[in-house]
């Protein structure tokens, strides 16, 4: 069994927002795969299954700094092994459109990164990055919690659309093949 959760804040508000792309990129996955929403432990999850292998997308209905406390429900609930967690965010530290693949590493000051890795006690868990830049003249919070501009709209819709490939693509794919793939900037 694998999980893929897409990092976000609930709400209409939140919509379309630059810390929101992991919901994108859930959002563009289920609709791909034409998947109904559940809800449990204070997330709206999806099932898919993959030559039978149950696969679960989730969205997280707190918010990004307690993205863990819904994760952790669900990998005891349903037993499930942390190289088997795929999470999806944001990264401040990339260029519009960059994408990044890790097996590890830090959270690199996300907060829903942060609470993940409480949870799990590790900074080993499979993530897939998408650069959002950085505004340092605008407060982070602020520049997180904003949309982004027509251009940049363009590359990030793009890119959200290949990055849910790229997820529908390790149900069968050894992660660090993808990592050699797909590292690198989406323009």
């Amino acid at each position: 069994m694998k999980l893929v959760l897409g990092i976000g804040n609930p709400g209409v508000q939140y919509q379309y927002t630059k810390h929101n792309l992991g919901f994108d990129v859930i959002d563009c996955i289920v609709q791909k795969l034409k998947l109904s929403p559940k809800i449990k432990f204070n997330g709206v999850y999806y099932e898919y299954n993959n030559n039978g292998e149950k696969i679960i997308f989730l969205k997280p209905q707190n918010f990004v700094n307690l993205s863990g406390e819904v994760l952790i429900r669900f990998v005891k609930y349903f037993n499930i092994s942390t190289d088997n967690i795929l999470i999806i965010s944001d990264d401040l530290d990339q260029d519009i459109g960059a994408i990044k693949l890790r097996l590890r590493g830090s959270s690199g000051g996300h907060n829903g990164l942060k609470s993940i890795e409480k949870v799990l006690k590790t900074k080993d868990y499979k993530r897939i990055k998408i650069g959002i830049s950085n505004d340092k003249s605008i407060p982070t919070a602020d520049y997180v919690l904003s949309k982004f501009n027509k251009e940049d709209r363009e590359i990030i819709n793009e890119v959200i659309y290949a990055v849910s490939d790229i997820v529908i693509e390790w149900f069968d794919t050894d992660f660090e093949i993808l990592q050699s793939r797909y590292n690198r900037k989406y323009k």
